[in-house]
Parts: C-alpha cells; structure tokens; sequence
C-alpha cells in the first residue's frame, strides 16, 4: 500500500490537469486502497492497438500524463524534424490530448500538424500519406464505452503500426520521465479545411458507378462523421441522406444508446424507426469515429441490419466490377467469411487472408500485388479503384458512399440490395456468419478459457465432427502468430463445411467467437437454406457456449 502512495504522489507532482489531481487527491485521503490499487496496480499496455481505457488518474487511465508519455515514446523513434499529423473526436479529453501530443512533437523539434476540428479517423488515416508525415496519432475511443478514450498510431504508410514498431515505441514510452520536465513545443501547425476537401476529391476515386437515385436514412450515432458523410454525398451526387435527428450531433455521453456501436443490440433503433416512418430505401450507420459502417435493407418482414460479412461480399463485388487488372489483391482476415476468397476466384484475382485488424490487412499480399480492397467482419471496409485503396485504415465514409452507389444502381434495374445477395449466394453457395461474444469484467476469465479449450478441445460442435484445430499461436497458415484457436467442423447434415475461431477482443474484456456455416444452393429455396443455416449457426453456439464455461 506504501509503494502504490507514494506512486500516487509521484505521480501528483507531475500531472498538468487539475481535474485528476483532485481525483487522485480524495482518493489518497480517503484511504481508498481499492481505487489506488485499480489505477496504479497496473498500466494500459501499448500495443498495436495504441492505448485505449476508462478515463481517470494514473498509469491504468488514460489521461494528460499517459498521453504525454506516450507522445514522448512517438517522438524518440522518429527521425530528426520528422512530421506527424494528430486528429482527434469529440470524447472527453480528445482536443486536450491532440494538443498535448502536439506540444510534445513540437517540443522534441518534430513538425506536428493538427486537424482543423473533429473529424472522422480515416481523414486523420488519410491525411498520414497526403502529407508525407512519418506518423500519425488519433485520439479516439471509437465505439467504446461514454468513460473511455484512446490513441492510435499510425506509421507512415498510412496504416496503424504492427510489430516490432509496437514494441519499440512501448520501451520508449517506458523510458520517459516525468513529464513536467519534458520540453514543450508551441510551434505546431494547425491544418484547415483543405485537407478535408483533398479527402473529399479523393473518394471520388471509389467504384461508386453512376447510379445516384437512393434514398439514405443515416445516423452518425452522436459521432463525428455526419457533417462529412453529408459533404461526401453531395459532393458524389447523391441525395443528401435524412439524419436521425437524436443522434446527429457529436455528443460524448451517447445518451440514447447502451454502447455506440452499431453492432449492439438497440444502438440501431432510431435509425431504423425513422426508415421505417420514412420513403428510404437504405439505412447506413457510422460509429463514433466514422472508421465503420453498417447496413440495413427492408425486407418483407421488415428492416433487417446486414452482417459485416454481406456488406463485405457486396463491396467485393462493387470494386471488382469496377476495377481493371490481374494484380488487384482483395483480402480478409481470418475471422471473416471466406465467400471473398471464391469471389476473388470468380474474377480472377489475387486473395489473401491476414490476421484479425486492419493493420494486418494493409500488410497482405507481396510485391507486385495491388490492394483495391480489404475489410473485416466487424464493419470495417477500405474500398479503392483502379489506383488503389483511398484510405490504408477502416474508411466508413468512404464505404457508406460505395454501398449508396451499388443500392442506386440496383434500384435502376428494378431490383434490391437483396437482389444481389440471393445472386451470390447462388453462385457460390451460402456463406453464413455469426458470432458470439461474452464481455467479462475479470480478464483472466478469458486466459483461463482459453487455455480450457487448448487443454481440452470440444470434439463435436453444432452436431459435427471437429475435424482439425489450429492454434493460431503457432503461426497457422503461414500467418504471424496470435492467440486463438480455429476448429474447422464437418459437413454435418445439412452438408457443406462449417468453421469456428475463437480469440480474445484486441480492444475490449470479451472473448469473440466467429462461426460460419457454408451451405449448397443449388436449385434449391433460397429461404430454406437461409433457414437450415440459421439453425446450424444456432446448434454451432450453443454448443460453443458451453465448452467456454463463461455462463
């Protein structure tokens, strides 16, 4: 209990913000062992993720002091006079520490630019190879929690960095100092509009056709991406989408929903309430930092949200239709549907798998290959045309743009977005995905399944045989290795192939299992296969479920 006081004080002397030195100040007088145990027991860990955690006082918080530590570790492993670009959302803290950052870049002789105001993250991606800067941080907590924040890097590629440049800037942020003795810097620049409007002409290189006739109900889901979302489209040609008027302006306690993140049950209903009252033949979503996109269609049943992996396969299908070449590379990762595999055969390009994380799908491919797209399950999308990705991150404008181009062109010919589906699915069978995801408030909860399930791996899941498991932390298949498991399964009754992988979340407490279920077509009932599907999903996780041992 000494050491963590006098941690505590240590770490008084040096912080700059009067809000956690009152915080970490009651908690000292209070006695409270508990708290100071949870902030200085530990520290957020640098990785390829950045940093990202509960805002509050010490090394396990994000606050001003872990940002300046972590800007000063930046600093050290760049070269001489080197520039960076800082972008930043509207969460707690977010301009507070883009300033910051900037202050100690400028501090240690480096050029920093700062974006105008808040923006999307894929500007901030964007803007890394526009202006030739060496790194790039954003300040974000994309669709975390209302009490989080965090900080991404980017190399100069454009991408977020992977290892060992990870592990280089974790060691340099280890040697820092306090820092209340860090040289601070005034002379950075802060950019104007400009560079949103070179973001703006650059996505009017995306294989968006020339169908413009769609209606868009949107939500930027009290995010930063409705005003530039709304720019792109009129600079496209699109109709102007109608917003969710609850969810349009950026607002850190995302008062109306549990999680801002389109993918959690009830952060979609406003927006599909207002289709639903409204003459819209799309719903489009971005979460808070623009960096994702999700799709709902209307069905006879009603409004349906698409998976990642069907607005996936659709852009897929968009850019190669649209794009010129036999060495245009398409990649996925590894907890993704494979359909874009045979979707890259259809057209007779180059395919590759990466692991889990955009950073590893910008890496994809070998020389020679030209990457025109790539995307994750989770709802993460880079679409390009012929010169190439626009955007080397998640770009959820950019995808919202292509998905409105490939609705419009459907709705010309008479048909729907779930037109083109069906289409797939008879050419290449039925690719089905799923997921489950237990959230866990004790990490070694995860660490422990794990470890259950390399012990003792189930033998039957969903009814079928599991014929192969590969630890992903050998390296399976060539790839780097991480820690997951994937369990390839049997064809089952119902035929085709089935395959779970299961890892821990990279930037959340859950543990995330990806399914999925292939099944023939044929001539056969498209909804009764989607139904046989939905079943075999089910069985696959229930059972899954239970090998866990996390209920």
């Amino acid at each position: 209990m000494s050491d963590l006081r006098d941690a505590a004080r240590a770490w008084l002397a040096q912080d700059p913000d009067p809000e956690t030195r009152a915080e970490l100040q009651g908690i000292l007088d209070a006695g409270d062992s508990a708290a100071l145990a949870d902030r200085f027991g530990a520290r957020l860990e640098f990785g390829t993720a950045g940093l990202r955690g509960e805002l509050g006082a010490g090394p396990n918080r994000m606050n001003r002091v872990t940002v300046m530590r972590a800007a000063a570790g930046l600093a050290s492993r760049l070269p001489e006079q080197a520039g960076v670009v800082i972008g930043y959302d509207a969460r707690r803290n977010s301009e507070r520490f883009a300033l910051d950052t900037a202050a100690v870049m400028a501090g240690a002789g480096l050029r920093a630019w700062v974006l105008p105001r808040t923006l999307p993250t894929p500007v901030l991606a964007y803007a890394v190879r526009h202006l030739g800067a060496e790194a790039g941080v954003m300040v974000t907590a994309s669709h975390n929690p209302p009490r989080d924040n965090g900080y991404k890097v980017y190399w100069n590629d454009g991408a977020q960095i992977v290892p060992p440049v990870d592990a280089e800037i974790s060691a340099a942020i280890d040697a820092v100092g306090p820092v209340d003795a860090l040289p601070l810097g005034e002379g950075y620049e802060r950019l104007g509009e400009e560079i949103v409007e070179a973001y703006l002409h650059a996505l009017s290189h995306l294989p968006l056709g020339d169908a413009r006739d769609v209606n868009v109900a949107y939500t930027p889901m009290h995010g930063v991406g409705g005003e530039t979302l709304l720019r792109a489209f009129d600079w496209a040609g699109f109709p102007a989408p109608t917003v969710v008027s609850e969810q349009a302006e950026p607002d850190p306690d995302f008062p109306t929903v549990a999680f801002p993140n389109p993918e959690e049950p009830g952060a979609m209903d406003l927006a599909l309430g207002l289709a639903a009252a409204s003459d819209v033949d799309l719903v489009i979503a971005n979460d808070p930092d623009a960096d994702r996109c999700a799709v709902a269609i209307p069905t006879s049943g009603g409004w349906r949200m698409l998976t990642g992996d069907e607005v996936g396969g659709l852009l897929a299908e968009q850019t190669l239709r649209q794009t010129k070449g036999d060495d245009r590379l398409v990649v996925t990762t590894i907890v993704s549907s494979s359909l874009l595999g045979a979707i890259a055969e259809e057209h007779r390009v180059r395919f590759a798998e990466s692991l889990t994380g955009f950073k590893w799908i910008m890496k994809a491919g070998g020389r020679g290959d030209r990457l025109v797209y790539g995307y994750e399950e989770a709802l993460g999308y880079s679409v390009g045309g012929d010169d190439g990705v626009i955007v080397r991150d998640k770009d959820g404008i950019g995808a919202a743009l292509t998905v409105a181009g490939l609705a419009a062109a459907a709705k010309r010919d008479g048909r729907t977005v779930q037109d083109l589906l069906d289409d797939q699915a008879r050419r290449h069978g039925l690719y089905a995905t799923g997921q489950l995801s237990v959230r866990v408030a004790d990490l070694s909860l995860i660490t422990e399944a794990m470890a259950r399930l390399r012990a003792e791996p189930p033998v039957r899941l969903g009814g079928r045989t599991v014929e192969r498991v590969d630890d992903l932390a050998e390296g399976a298949g060539g790839l780097p290795p991480t820690d997951g498991l994937r369990f390839q399964l049997s064809a089952g009754g119902s035929g085709g192939s089935a395959r779970v992988v299961v890892r821990p979340s990279g930037t959340e407490p859950k543990l995330k299992c990806y399914l999925q279920v292939v099944l023939p077509v044929g001539d056969g009932d498209l909804a009764e296969v989607r139904a046989q599907a939905a079943d075999d999903l089910d069985a696959i996780r229930a059972d899954v479920s239970t090998a866990l041992g996390l209920n």
